[in-house]
């Protein structure tokens, strides 16, 4: 097993011994330790490898400047700076396999800072006493960050929150040893979606997409999925989308707790990325299930999909929003898109017949959508259900019209 370095972040003039205790569990299993100290007022027990000076400098700042703000938010936004900096040039360099931080609210905002300016595949794990909280954003997090809650950590060791840092220490090592990282030769295409229950195309489209060279990642649409895809398409990771559930959208517009964020079908347009693109259930709001269900959906056709997720249906002139948000976010984009509209419906509980059929609501969407759309999106309009073989094929009919002139890279 071949020995990984993990770097270890925090303020160690107050998380001295919780953060030393840490890099000791690591280096106990064999590992190696990188430490990089945080903090702005005062100073680790013993010299760290790097220092707070060195964080504030790589981000053109000073420790002076941070105690001058004579404010901790803003003091420590300047650590979080130099520290994304720092980490991604170490990492660039090969100093570190793996990241591990550990904080409160202050150090979590900061990590949260530091795993984004991460590559793909390389192990980071924040240990936190707000881990999981709705405090955290969802644009927040990069695609593959891990969240271990600090329980009993707030101030200083005891068997409780050593039990908390020696499965964190564990953790880290071993997915910096495990971890298989993306083939960069290979083509990516990111695909969203929900389970084949509601939306089927990803049964023939994977295998044919894969049969052309390309590997498919499918992301699940409910809020984190959606942020997982968002976050690898602003890095620039796919060389085509097949973002074909944008129900995320609509949460997002209608207030619900079930977001991807705000920036939800912007990230590949805004690096170029060519976009095949399909309103896939764009007329259910995600509800969190075992909450009440708020008054403003009184009167709506709901489907409790289990007993986490319940799904709220838009009346016909709700969904005229959506439609408009669809448009002014693919009006950004900086590369091709194609947007295809089955006229049967976007969902497959939508069909007619069956629990949801919102033919009203569908005929309104399509005709808003057409109305607001851009000229640079390519429209396609097609007699089918998105789950229908037609739906698929017509997805690749774009697709290999764009591999044949070069938009998209074989």
């Amino acid at each position: 097993m071949t020995d990984k370095t993990i770097l270890v972040i925090g303020t160690y003039d107050t998380k001295d011994d919780e953060l030393g205790f840490l890099a000791d569990v690591i280096r106990n299993q064999g590992g190696n330790v990188v430490t990089m100290d945080v903090s702005v007022l005062g100073d680790p027990s013993k010299p760290t490898d790097y220092s707070k000076h060195d964080v504030a400098t790589e981000g053109g700042s000073t420790i002076q400047a941070a105690i001058d703000r004579g404010d901790e938010n803003h003091a420590m936004q300047i650590m979080a700076k130099g520290a994304s900096l720092l980490a991604a040039r170490l990492h660039s360099e090969g100093a570190f396999d793996g990241m591990i931080v550990l904080g409160g609210t202050m150090g979590t905002d900061l990590a949260l800072d530091v795993a984004t300016a991460l590559p793909l595949g390389v192990p980071k794990y924040i240990v936190s006493t707000v881990s999981y909280s709705p405090l955290i954003p969802a644009e927040r997090l990069a695609a593959d960050t891990q969240m271990i809650l600090w329980a009993g950590g707030l101030y200083g060791l005891n068997s409780v929150c050593k039990a908390s840092l020696s499965q964190a220490a564990g953790a880290v090592l071993g997915a910096a040893r495990a971890v298989q990282l993306p083939d960069p030769d290979k083509p990516l295409i990111g695909m969203t979606s929900l389970g084949t229950s509601a939306l089927k195309y990803v049964i023939p489209l994977i295998p044919a997409l894969e049969k052309r060279g390309f590997e498919v990642a499918v992301f699940h649409a409910t809020g984190m999925g959606g942020r997982a895809f968002e976050s690898l398409a602003g890095q620039g990771a796919f060389a085509c989308v097949f973002d074909f559930c944008t129900q995320e959208l609509g949460n997002h517009v209608n207030g619900s707790n079930i977001s991807a964020g705000p920036d939800r079908l912007t990230n590949a347009g805004a690096t170029g990325t060519p976009q095949i693109v399909a309103p896939g259930c764009y007329d259910l709001v995600d509800i969190v299930g075992w909450q009440p269900l708020p008054e403003v959906w009184d009167n709506h056709l709901t489907h409790d999909h289990n007993r986490l997720l319940t799904s709220v249906v838009l009346k016909a002139e709700e969904t005229r929003k959506v439609a408009d948000v669809h448009s002014e976010h693919l009006a950004q984009a900086k590369g091709p898109v194609a947007l295809i509209l089955p006229e049967h419906g976007l969902g497959e509980w939508d069909r007619e017949g069956a629990d949801l059929h919102n033919p009203d609501g569908l005929a309104t969407f399509l005709a808003e959508i057409e109305e607001t759309l851009p000229e640079t999106v390519q429209a396609h309009r097609i007699p089918c259900h998105i789950n229908d073989a037609e739906f698929a094929d017509k997805a690749l009919e774009i697709f290999d019209g764009w591999c044949a002139d070069g938009t998209i890279s074989v």
